[in-house]
């Protein structure tokens, strides 16, 4: 494969920054909702739990549009942000890492609620009678054993936010050098004349990056699997 040009080696890490940054928000979050859900039956359990999922089913660039009200110069949060500690996040690659953040949350969610699930919650309770806080049952038992799923659940938050197009155009833009990334790369490329062969280089690593991604957490699921026929 031929070697990338600068502008594309600037695409290919901008992508993986936002990615990142993606799944480092979204985690704790989905963490907190996985075990809610799992967890906890309450009134509204179904509005709750369909509102988590709902990104997946409405189209992107109406999340997009909403981040858009809500975050830009004018919206409520972004408006505050702007006016009292500077930070804009409309428009910038922050703003591509809170879309992806989002529409990437219910896949993360779904794969930590499962892991929840299948806990054993006898040793929970076992390490409860034996004086442990419910934090400390939380973090020494709880957290690894489901160690497995928290990192298939950022594999596949990464995967998703690595391809987010609809939200991402939406809410920030196609901006060179500040929120053109992969998805946004090729859907300028493929309307170029000549961006042809520029398009399949960076159609190649978008495969391979994603490819290698649910590999990975295919992998992690089938231990996960394992232990817990054990």
């Amino acid at each position: 494969m031929t070697i990338l040009s600068p502008v594309e080696y600037e695409i290919v890490l901008l992508s993986v920054q936002v990615a990142t940054w993606s799944v480092l928000i979204s985690m704790p979050l989905s963490l907190a909702t996985a075990w809610l859900l799992s967890r906890r039956q309450f009134y509204g359990h179904l509005i709750v739990d369909g509102l988590v999922h709902l990104p997946m089913v409405i189209p992107p660039v109406v999340v997009g549009y909403v981040l858009l009200l809500l975050f830009g110069r004018q919206g409520p949060i972004g408006g505050f942000l702007s006016e009292v500690l500077g930070i804009t996040i409309a428009f910038t690659w922050k703003g591509a890492a809170i879309a992806s953040a989002v529409m990437a949350f219910p896949l993360m969610v779904r794969a930590i609620r499962l892991s929840f699930q299948a806990i054993d919650e006898g040793l929970e309770e076992a390490a409860a009678t034996l004086g442990a806080s419910p934090f400390r049952v939380f973090f020494t038992i709880t957290i690894p054993i489901i160690s497995p799923g928290l990192i298939a659940a950022a594999i596949l938050g990464f995967a998703r936010s690595l391809g987010e197009f609809g939200a991402t155009i939406t809410f920030v833009s196609n901006i060179p050098g500040e929120t053109r990334t992969l998805p946004l790369a090729l859907f300028t490329l493929i309307q170029t004349p000549g961006g042809d062969a520029a398009a399949v280089r960076l159609l190649s690593i978008s495969v391979i990056l994603a490819l290698g991604a649910l590999i990975a957490s295919e992998y992690l699921a089938r231990r996960i699997t394992r232990q817990v026929k054990r």
